[in-house]
């Protein structure tokens, strides 16, 4: 007769939670499956290259930075996996324009009035795709959207995805996407008490009613003008930009957006970016002009990340942590990701420690079993 262990641990989600728990369930020799409703791996993480120039480098129109005096488990997982970063750049004067009709202001910031980061050369992918490395063949499974979790009367669990004629059993489920996506995407039955699908709710979906886009040319050229590359607007539509250059060649500018969710719905891509181009001008010059391409991604608009709760700005630090109990689907169904983390909840960082206690905790539940 087959007990609990001889059923795989199904992980909703390769994003980078999900990859780790399934990386360090793997080599505790617990059986796992990873199913992703995307076409590829990341979630969140998303980084691109210029089509037809990939020579310009890697650039993340998601997490782009940590910072490993703060934040030791994402630190310590690169130093194991071998992974390369470098200082995101900060020389020279910072920006900050007031409205569109005055010139922008420089300033000159005292040393140690920011606190330094890291970025990973290649991109965050470059992290995505070493912990993939990691995992059996044939462990993520691309373009499955799970539609139903299934508690069973001998305790284990049913995962039904669309598009499957069979469902698949389950020693445990581990949710590792945003909680809001979860309520809104799959059915559970018996159905999730109120009182935690309340609690899921409540808890915003980080970066998924923000915009990013980045500006690629061929060098950094405002390093020449003594600029860090670094600018605040009250004009918008950019509220904050950085140099997002790689370590050597091409130059880029990121910004983040200070327009809602609805009003870049309202204005349109094409709008956008004409908005962004002349902002970029503005604030850099006539060089700003020469820029090969923008890479724009609206996460808003991306289902597999946001929902229509997720339209509303964040206006203060959301109140993240483990959600509530819920006695039918205890030790049965595991919720992890950044929105579950205790501390550095919506970093990458609170996404690992997440990964850590779940595969924690869950090891200590099949302990408990034997």
């Amino acid at each position: 007769m087959k007990s609990r262990t001889d059923y795989p641990v199904i992980i909703i989600g390769a994003g980078v939670c999900g990859l780790r728990i399934a990386s360090l369930l793997s080599a505790e020799g617990i059986p796992c499956r990873v199913l992703e409703a995307r076409g590829r791996i990341g979630g969140r993480v998303l980084t691109e290259e210029v089509f037809s120039r990939p020579e310009l480098g890697r650039f993340d129109l998601g997490p782009t930075w940590f910072w490993p005096q703060y934040e030791p488990t994402i630190a310590n997982l690169i130093n194991e996996l071998g992974l390369k970063t470098f200082p995101q750049y900060s020389e020279g004067n910072i920006l900050s324009e007031r409205s569109h009709t005055t010139p922008p202001q420089q300033f000159a910031l005292p040393d140690g009035a920011m606190e330094s980061s890291v970025r990973l050369e290649g991109g965050v992918q470059s992290l995505i795709d070493a912990i993939a490395a990691t995992l059996p063949s044939g462990t993520v499974e691309l373009n499955q959207r799970v539609k139903t979790i299934r508690h069973k009367s001998d305790g284990l669990l049913t995962v039904e995805v669309e598009g499957m004629r069979e469902e698949i059993t389950a020693s445990a489920v581990i949710l590792a996407l945003p909680p809001r996506l979860a309520v809104n995407k799959i059915s559970f039955e018996p159905a999730l008490s109120p009182e935690l699908r309340m609690d899921m709710m409540n808890k915003p979906t980080w970066m998924a009613g923000q915009a990013k886009v980045l500006a690629i040319y061929e060098r950094p050229f405002w390093r020449d003008q003594g600029l860090a590359g670094f600018a605040t607007s009250w004009a918008g539509p950019l509220q904050e930009i950085h140099d997002a250059s790689p370590l050597t060649g091409s130059g880029a500018l990121f910004g983040f957006f200070g327009l809602t969710a609805r009003k870049r719905e309202e204005l349109g891509e094409q709008r956008i970016l004409k908005l962004v181009d002349e902002q970029l001008r503005r604030l850099f010059g006539p060089l700003a002009a020469e820029r090969i391409a923008f890479l724009y991604k609206d996460w808003s608009i991306d289902s597999d990340t946001a929902t229509s709760e997720d339209a509303e700005p964040i206006r203060e630090y959301p109140d993240y942590g483990p959600h509530l109990n819920d006695p039918t689907w205890n030790k049965k169904v595991w919720f992890a990701g950044t929105e579950t983390a205790s501390a550095q909840g919506g970093h990458l960082e609170g996404a690992l420690q997440s990964a850590d206690r779940t595969v924690y905790e869950l090891l200590k539940s099949y302990r408990q079993d034997h």
